[in-house]
């Protein structure tokens, strides 16, 4: 039986990574993960971003009202990234300056999360859908106020064709072989999934045991 779909994986040449208001007031909205797996999430996918140097976009929303600032990890990681201060545009996509930034970077698969799943992700994915690009969102490293508001932003989102991933699958198919690194990959992973530490351990003791 012949099929038509295609499987398209993320390309670490051809992807960019958009992470869309993580600001301190927003995010004490996340109640669909506790905090401190929320936060994990994102910092893991901020690592993959930087570890497989994707372009990468930080933009935040109304900085003056009650949405907060950037979440201080972020800027530090990405001090050089470009950065977007939206004045009031809810939907990223409306402001100008943050699409010229996605433009510039000449990738046509965007990876994107951000705070709240339903508005500050979906918005600017279906945007982008609608403007040819492939979207993929991570859905850990992306909160709101409950499951079931998560679930019907993901069944919108599915709907227009965004692909719906965790960002340790992300990293996963970026990296495509393990022999491309093992302990680079390896330490990121083990930073961020406590476990993984007795994989990467495990695999020391093998090769000094030779």
């Amino acid at each position: 039986m012949s099929s038509s779909f295609k499987y398209n994986r993320l390309s670490k040449d051809d992807a960019a990574l958009l992470l869309v208001d993580h600001q301190s007031g927003l995010i004490s909205l996340v109640q669909d993960f506790s905090p401190s797996e929320f936060k994990n999430s994102v910092l893991a996918l901020a690592a993959c971003g930087k570890y497989f140097n994707l372009p990468t976009i930080l933009t935040t929303s109304f900085e003056s009202g009650p949405n907060g600032p950037l979440v201080p990890e972020l800027k530090e990681m990405f001090p050089k990234a470009p950065y977007i201060a939206r004045p009031g545009n809810i939907n990223a996509w409306d402001n100008d300056e943050f699409l010229e930034a996605v433009k510039k970077t000449g990738r046509k698969q965007l990876i994107i999360a951000g705070v709240v799943t339903e508005v500050c992700v979906a918005f600017p994915a279906l945007s982008a859908i609608e403007e040819g690009y492939e979207v993929f969102v991570i859905t850990d490293a992306s909160g709101t106020f409950n499951e079931v508001t998560r679930h019907t932003a993901w069944l919108r989102m599915q709907a227009a064709g965004v692909q719906l991933m965790n960002w340790f699958s992300m990293a996963c198919e970026l990296h495509r072989d393990w022999r491309n690194d093992i302990e680079g990959l390896g330490e990121l992973f083990s930073n961020h999934i406590p476990n993984y530490r007795n994989l990467m351990t495990s695999y020391f003791t093998m090769i000094n045991s030779k």
